[in-house]
């Protein structure tokens, strides 16, 4: 789980509650925290080329963490998942462009596609909507993602969501399902779009909660970049990635 601009790694914990989700399904979850001399904001360096790449950078550290968790509790690999919010997201995407054999599913909320930036003044540009992308460099099929974006965002223009879904869609595969639900959960309406392959797995799911700002949907008050209305993103990004057509969580 990848914090946010910002915020502490026990602050994402307390406003996204899954730790309560950990608890009552039995899975591990572990919150890296980013330190302020890496980046003043405590970011993760999305943004950066060092760090959009395999073997290096945050990338690698994350991946290595990961790796020695996955051994430490005998996690099978392809129930080892990452998830963000913002920069959080962005840098969940760009681990499961370049560390797909080690994260099965990608959560991001609020994020930014693989490689949409390539310093400060062009990750405020993405940020805005203005995404000009690098060709995915990822070695076999992307990872399966889930994706929340507030239509009402602020921070990080709604279309960056939309990309990042495009983007789990594995162009090898030639025919795809996909399905648009609209409803009301909590107080706000959303529009869900799933696009599955012909063997029915969930390749992707779009959540646009509509009126949500920056913030994680179904979050819990108090803490910082949460609305408790909507959708409950933790819940349903756990749903999404426990629930194949070979395994039930």
């Amino acid at each position: 789980m990848l914090h946010g601009c910002t915020q502490t790694s026990e602050d994402f914990a307390a406003g996204t509650n899954m730790n309560a989700l950990a608890e009552l399904h039995g899975f591990v979850v572990v919150y890296p925290q980013q330190s302020r001399g890496d980046n003043a904001q405590s970011c993760w360096n999305w943004f950066s080329r060092g760090d959009q790449q395999r073997g290096r950078g945050e990338p690698a550290i994350l991946a290595g963490l990961a790796l020695k968790i996955v051994a430490e509790f005998d996690v099978p690999r392809d129930r080892t998942f990452v998830a963000g919010l913002s920069a959080g997201a962005a840098m969940a995407v760009i681990l499961g462009e370049t560390y797909g054999d080690v994260f099965g599913a990608v959560g991001a909320h609020s994020g930014l596609p693989y490689a949409a930036a390539k310093d400060v003044p062009s990750a405020f540009a993405a940020m805005a909507g203005n995404t000009q992308q690098l060709a995915s460099h990822a070695a076999n099929a992307p990872a399966r993602a889930i994706v929340f974006h507030g239509s009402a965002d602020a921070t990080v223009h709604p279309s960056n969501g939309s990309r990042i879904a495009r983007n789990a869609l594995n162009t090898k595969v030639e025919q795809f399902i996909e399905t648009e639900e609209a409803d009301i959960k909590s107080g706000r309406s959303y529009v869900r779009t799933i696009t599955s392959q012909m063997d029915g797995l969930t390749q992707s799911e779009y959540w646009v909660v509509e009126g949500l700002g920056h913030a994680w949907s179904g979050g819990q008050s108090g803490a910082s970049y949460t609305d408790p209305k909507g959708p409950d993103a933790s819940a349903e990004m756990i749903r999404f990635f426990y629930d194949t057509p070979e395994k039930d969580f």
